[in-house]
């Protein structure tokens, strides 16, 4: 006998959105993009700190230290695209899974690496891994909260990551000084992505129900108002058409999360270089770019609710104009406390800008095609990576100076801020508009 099974509506009503009534879940949700976090941060003064002694890069070999961030912002850039469309066919947790088995060859590649090419292969899998797990666990917590809870469940979910970022940029180092890069990535990576694995199997569970429950009460908003209500399915194609081009907001937002990558592509590659340069340790080095990840993570759960009380847009315009400022400043100081001040106020205009942009985008896509919305925001906003270290890169091979970078990051955020400030509303947090391709 066949099972009946109940229409969509009837299944829907025992889901019921907030962080409250999802507490448990969004605490699982927090805990893998702190892994996810982790496994980023492993790599970002490590790899970069020690290229020459162990991985034989010369001392001016920018563009090929350059070119591992440009393998990894392309590859989370695309993974990014596909994920958030793939998710809303097939379920987050099935993708979040995906990622993790994907990140297990980073740490082995790392460790048994001969030469820098092997670095690039790492990176690859890392963009894999992050595209999937990091839009996954966010994507599943903006499914879980209420519309009103998007500025605060951004500013959550980008304090576990960033906050992790910089722990382990630190802690890996730190585990560097004591038995080696290699050894220390290999234990280190095992580690944080078999924890990360074996959570995603045991205690996550897809959330694509609760997005669900979304689209139907956006829909019943709209029917209200007696607005029409786009049923047909859009491509995705379409949806970047409409996102990249058509909607000023969204332009603008994407362009803006393209530029704000190249701080975090600065900090990446050309930092620790910078700060080595200045006879800064690996470990004082590592210590002064995990203030910039702590205070990004942390200042987060303030910006991130903040925004959805006061907009959107001071905030991120505000909070690019304070990192173009101290960019430029980095190189204008020679004392460590001075660096660690400007890394901190760097970190806190990340935070400023950071989930507030996440935020704005999800104020404007339609629940059932803001996954994807989000996706194409998270392509363009990764692609920075690329684009970023590759110009930095291409600089400072001309220019014979990694202090270039730091001119043309701080140019590009002052700039970036000023269209934001110009093509967005006062207050964007109105509700999401309806999508048409």
């Amino acid at each position: 006998m066949t099972q009946h099974r109940p229409p969509l509506s009837q299944a829907l009503c025992f889901h019921s959105h907030g962080i409250r009534a999802n507490l448990a879940q969004i605490v699982q949700q927090l805990i893998q993009v702190f892994l996810v976090g982790l496994t980023l941060g492993m790599t970002r003064t490590v790899v970069p700190g020690l290229a020459e002694s162990e991985f034989g890069l010369a001392a001016q070999a920018f563009m090929s230290l350059a070119l591992f961030v440009v393998v990894f912002g392309l590859v989370k850039a695309l993974m990014n695209l596909l994920a958030g469309h793939l998710s809303d066919r097939f379920g987050r947790r099935r993708l979040l899974v995906v990622g993790w088995l994907l990140a297990i060859p980073v740490p082995l590649l790392i460790f048994y690496a001969q030469s820098w090419a092997w670095i690039l292969w790492a990176m690859l899998f890392l963009g894999l891994n992050q595209g999937l797990c990091w839009s996954m666990a966010l994507n599943s917590k903006l499914d879980l909260a209420r519309a009103d809870q998007k500025g605060l469940i951004n500013g959550f979910n980008e304090f576990a990551g960033y906050a992790a970022v910089g722990l382990a940029g630190w802690v890996s180092a730190y585990l560097a000084e004591l038995f080696g890069a290699r050894d220390a990535l290999l234990g280190f990576g095992l580690a944080v992505i078999g924890l990360g694995l074996l959570l995603a199997l045991w205690k996550v569970i897809d959330t694509h129900p609760w997005s669900k429950l979304h689209q139907q009460n956006h829909q019943a908003a709209q029917a209200e108002k007696s607005e029409a209500v786009n049923h047909h399915a859009v491509s995705l194609k379409a949806m970047m058409v409409y996102a990249t081009f058509k909607q000023p907001q969204l332009v603008a937002l994407n362009q803006a999360g393209l530029v704000e990558k190249f701080v975090d592509a600065l900090v990446w590659v050309f930092m620790p270089v910078y700060l080595l340069s200045q006879s800064q340790s690996l470990v004082q080095a590592s210590a002064i770019i995990a203030v910039y990840g702590v205070v990004w993570g942390a200042s987060q759960l303030v910006t991130g609710p903040l925004s959805d009380k006061v907009g959107r847009r001071g905030l991120i315009a505000s909070g690019f104009w304070l990192c173009g400022v101290t960019s430029l400043a980095f190189v204008w100081v020679e004392t460590a406390w001075a660096w660690t001040l400007l890394a901190a106020l760097m970190g806190l205009g990340m935070a400023m800008l950071y989930p507030t942009l996440g935020a704005a985008v999800a104020d404007v896509a339609e629940p059932k095609s803001r996954a994807s919305i989000l996706g194409i925001y998270r392509f363009w906003r990764d692609f920075g990576y690329a684009a970023g270290a590759l110009m930095m890169g291409v600089l400072a091979y001309y220019s014979e100076s990694v202090i270039g970078p730091f001119y043309l990051v701080g140019a590009m955020m002052l700039l970036s801020g000023l269209w934001v400030w110009f093509a967005l509303k006062p207050n964007t947090t109105e509700p999401p508009k309806r999508f048409e391709s």
